[in-house]
């Protein structure tokens, strides 16, 4: 038995589209983070960059899960004496940060290194239901049907 390792000439992305309506954030993330590295696909080699392009809409109506929208902190520092700076979710809608905060969640399930920025970078992340990337025929993909506990219902 051989083990199977992809060539840069054999690998096929394709595009989909995720609405972020009442989206769960963190299933959304380790969804999002799986199609960027490309563990969906039967033909995964870690060190190559296999997954697709992935765009998300309607980020602002992304729902936490408790009290992370009030609790959750995230941590800035500038690097001089006394330059931590710290945010809440909250705070980030206010500012219309939301694509932020799923790409920060993205960003901390993918690997760190060259290939983790290349594939983040694959990664198109919007406020609203229109995106600028009608022309690559993007394929919905409904989160909700995967797992119930996808979509936050009340």
């Amino acid at each position: 038995m051989k083990t199977f390792s992809l060539k840069s000439q054999q690998i096929k992305k394709n595009w989909l589209l995720i609405d972020a309506d009442k989206a769960v954030l963190g299933r959304l993330a380790v969804i999002s983070a799986n199609i960027l590295r490309g563990k969906n696909k039967p033909e995964y080699t870690p060190n190559q960059d296999c997954g697709d392009n992935l765009i998300i809409i309607n980020s602002d109506k992304i729902a936490l899960t408790g009290k992370k929208l009030t609790d959750k902190i995230y941590y800035n520092h500038t690097g001089y004496p006394g330059g931590l700076k710290k945010t809440n979710v909250a705070k980030m809608k206010e500012k219309n940060k939301s694509s932020d905060i799923i790409k920060l969640a993205i960003k901390r399930m993918i690997p760190k290194g060259p290939l983790g920025r290349k594939q983040l970078s694959n990664c198109k992340i919007y406020n609203g239901p229109d995106h600028s990337h009608q022309a690559q025929n993007p394929t919905q993909l409904d989160i909700s049907k995967l797992n119930k506990k996808n979509i936050f219902s009340k």
